[in-house]
């Protein structure tokens, strides 16, 4: 889990009908309780034909097919994930951090050994908001990648007990499915909380309201998944 979590020129876009980017229809476990310029690097992951929905089991142990997400990410980079929730009015889930007052953002964490960053990603929703009813519509194709402060890379130095420069993160956006009551900020209970309030918001909103040195991803992330955000 991250204490602090998260780099595309204009290029053509061709969408074809949503039913085509739909991926499998996630079910999880149970648990107590304006866009911007495309640059070339972000298109959005296109599947060549559209998916059909199946079961998969969605906890850390199942296995899981290999994403299109496990190319390398660059060197001296931490793996992680960021989620992007939104509901059937287009808003996107947002908490404010426990740690840094003022400070909201989208769920994200670390990809563990091994783990598959769609799985990842659905844990991680999990374990922060307790969300486990939504379904994946699409990822970016390739890890969007932000630097630590000094001061925040010396931090989570000593708390991590490795050097990283920052985060690579693979991005994924999800379609709520539950009802709002089934947001809980102390998560599945597997780990510490980390958020103190939170609230459906703006794209705009969002990019206002997160840290200034992961501003640049979200407005990259944000850029992608607009035509679902419309």
């Amino acid at each position: 889990m991250d204490i602090c979590r998260f780099a595309l020129h204009s290029c053509p876009l061709y969408l074809p009908p949503l039913s085509t980017f739909i991926k499998p229809v996630i079910l999880f476990p149970s648990f107590p309780s304006g866009p911007t310029k495309l640059a070339k690097s972000a298109q959005l992951l296109i599947p060549s034909k559209p998916a059909v929905y199946t079961r998969v089991c969605c906890t850390s142990s199942c296995s899981s097919s290999p994403s299109s997400s496990m190319e390398a990410p660059p060197e001296g980079y931490r793996r992680n994930v960021g989620i992007c929730l939104i509901n059937d009015s287009k808003k996107i889930f947002s908490a404010s951090r426990l740690d840094v007052p003022d400070s909201w953002q989208m769920p994200q964490g670390g990809i563990d050994e091994g783990e598959d960053p769609r799985t990842a990603a659905i844990r991680e929703l999990r374990e922060e908001t307790g969300v486990h009813s939504a379904e994946i519509l699409a990822e970016t194709p390739h890890w969007l990648t932000y630097d630590f402060p000094p001061d925040v890379r010396a931090k989570l130095r000593q708390q991590w007990g490795s050097d990283w420069k920052g985060q690579a993160q693979k991005w994924f956006l999800l379609r709520f499915t539950g009802k709002d009551e089934e947001v809980n900020l102390l998560g599945d209970g597997s780990e510490k909380p980390e958020f103190g309030k939170w609230s459906w918001i703006s794209p705009e909103q969002i990019v206002d309201l997160v840290v200034d040195f992961k501003k640049p991803v979200y407005k990259e992330v944000l850029a992608v998944f607009a035509p679902y955000l419309q």
